[in-house]
């Protein structure tokens, strides 16, 4: 993909060896797993979708590629706190009452390599510019975060991790119940990130969303399947990831696609954001 005119060239990790995971659990503690059998390599220049239920360890695989959790049973090569990583978290998990401006939450990118006390460059500035520029917030600089709607604040946070500059970028349900502008301005930025040579990683509930990745890892507390989103999103896998029928029709290799309107001897079935299917007139 071509840069825009002005636009930084943005470093990529020099080690571009993939972060695998080969038999990979990990619990909440006291015994309790909250995800386990997972063995999936994370390239950099792809994208993968973490799709599953509520509780189903999405949240946990982005802890364990981001170097906060580590695997109670299996293997990550290399660890990941050899790579530089940008973790977007839930939206409930924003603090927006914290007394901020946007300026702040963007500059606090930066600590990672300047520290609390030494000053910024022309280099920083610069990249900050940029980041809230393709997030479309540069306008927003000086508002304080908390008055800003979800999709603003959403769109800051990813401004932010863009300005780490990091290798991997981990995004945790960065679409659910956005508006539509701030959704598409995400899902650009993740397909460039992908084409800038990062491990991008999101977890979603919208089968749309995770049809565009190059790799989807379906979760149900285990590892249900992984591979190219056409093989893994079948009505047999999404069934045994959401317990429920997620495609129409009757057929085990049919592939869900969000919203049906029509289907030749089935019903169309609608998945939302909470991990239900219903069917449709």
């Amino acid at each position: 993909m071509s840069e825009r005119p002005g636009s930084l060239t943005v470093p990529v990790a020099h080690d571009r060896k993939p972060l695998e995971f080969t038999d990979v659990a990990a619990g909440y503690g006291r015994g309790r797993m909250a995800v386990r059998g997972v063995t999936c390599r994370f390239e950099h220049g792809a994208s993968t979708a973490l799709v599953g239920a509520n509780g189903s360890g999405k949240t946990t695989v982005l802890r364990l590629l981001s170097g906060l959790s580590q695997p109670s049973e299996g293997a990550i090569r290399p660890n990941p706190s050899g790579k530089s990583v940008a973790l977007v978290p839930q939206q409930h998990g924003l603090r927006a009452w914290m007394p901020l401006t946007v300026s702040d939450v963007l500059r606090m990118s930066r600590f990672r390599d300047r520290g609390l006390v030494k000053r910024f460059g022309p280099a920083d500035r610069a990249v900050i510019e940029e980041a809230a520029e393709r997030m479309e917030v540069l306008d927003l600089v000086n508002r304080q975060f908390g008055q800003l709607s979800g999709g603003q604040r959403q769109r800051v946070m990813v401004a932010q991790a863009l300005a780490h500059e990091a290798d991997v970028l981990l995004m945790d349900e960065p679409i659910t119940g956005l508006d539509m502008p701030s959704q598409e301005t995400i899902l650009r930025v993740v397909d460039e990130e992908r084409s800038r040579g990062r491990i991008v990683v999101i977890s979603t509930h919208h089968m749309d969303e995770a049809e565009q990745c190059d790799q989807v890892l379906l979760l149900a507390g285990r590892m249900i399947a992984v591979g190219a989103p056409s093989s893994v999103l079948t009505n047999k896998n999404l069934q045994e990831t959401f317990g429920l029928r997620m495609a129409h029709g009757d057929k085990d290799d049919c592939v869900f696609h969000g919203e049906h309107h029509s289907h030749r001897g089935g019903l169309p079935h609608v998945f939302n954001d909470h991990g239900h299917g219903h069917s449709g007139g």
